[in-house]
């Protein structure tokens, strides 16, 4: 949950105002899912690895149509 907790802190600090609440579900077998308004965003099949910020904040960027 480290790698969960740190992310979401990250995506807090810049998208505070964008996004109402972040939520960190924990779950087994090293499932580790972004969602946006019910949408995947990321998964960790995409980079066979845990992302860092840097991986993610974009997607999430696009999302929220900050480019």
């Amino acid at each position: 949950m480290p790698n969960a907790a740190g992310l979401a802190v990250r995506i807090l600090e810049e998208m505070e105002h964008e996004l109402g609440s972040i939520e960190v579900v924990t779950g087994t077998g090293g499932i580790f899912d972004v969602h946006l308004d019910g949408e995947l965003v990321f998964t960790k099949s995409m980079l066979g690895r845990y992302p860092q910020p840097e991986d993610v904040l974009p997607l999430l960027r696009e999302r929220l149509g900050r480019t």
